[in-house]
């Protein structure tokens, strides 16, 4: 049967419509699956949310750690993200997730220790690059739109959701970024 599944996914959508009265579900199946895009489609999901979980429990550890007085679940809840970057009060980044490796092309090894504007190049907006730090000096949650460059110097527009985190004052930064 899964034989059947991956050539009925390879099908056109003509060739589908021929073949598809052709097909006589066994009687040992109750659902026959018509096509793997469904299973795949659905596994995809389920990864993507465990993925989601496994990152934000990372950065609940660095909470403990760190004694943040900040609710991490209330600044999670509505935001889509790839990737997280957690910088320090200097910006220095801390610690990527898996997803910054696919978004940028770098390592997460190669990304410690310097500020997220390697990630910037020759058309990144002054003016954009600017807002960024004004807003970070004011120590309040903002969303921005940025031109990045990836490893090979591919543009992308990276939308950034940062916020500070504090124990007693501001001592690090998360931003939740994703290719738009």
């Amino acid at each position: 049967m899964m034989c059947l599944d991956f050539f009925i996914s390879s099908q056109d959508e003509q060739d589908y419509s021929t073949t598809k009265n052709l097909i006589k579900p066994s009687n040992e199946i109750q659902t026959p699956i018509i096509s793997f895009d469904f299973y795949i489609n659905s596994f995809t999901t389920e990864v993507n949310k465990l993925n989601r979980k496994r990152d934000i429990n990372s950065i609940k550890e660095f909470s403990n750690k760190f004694q943040w007085n900040d609710n991490l679940d209330e600044i999670f809840k509505d935001v889509e993200f790839e990737t997280i970057v957690l910088t320090n009060e200097k910006q220095e980044i801390l610690w990527v997730n898996d997803g910054f490796k696919e978004m940028t092309g770098y390592t997460k090894t190669f990304a410690l220790k310097k500020t997220p504007s390697f990630l910037q190049g020759k058309n990144t907006c002054a003016v954009t690059r600017k807002r960024i730090r004004n807003k970070i000096l004011a120590n309040e949650p903002f969303k921005e739109i940025v031109l990045n460059y990836k490893q090979d110097k591919t543009p992308y527009k990276c939308e950034i959701n940062v916020f500070p985190l504090s124990h007693k004052n501001t001592t690090h930064y998360i931003a939740l970024e994703r290719a738009i």
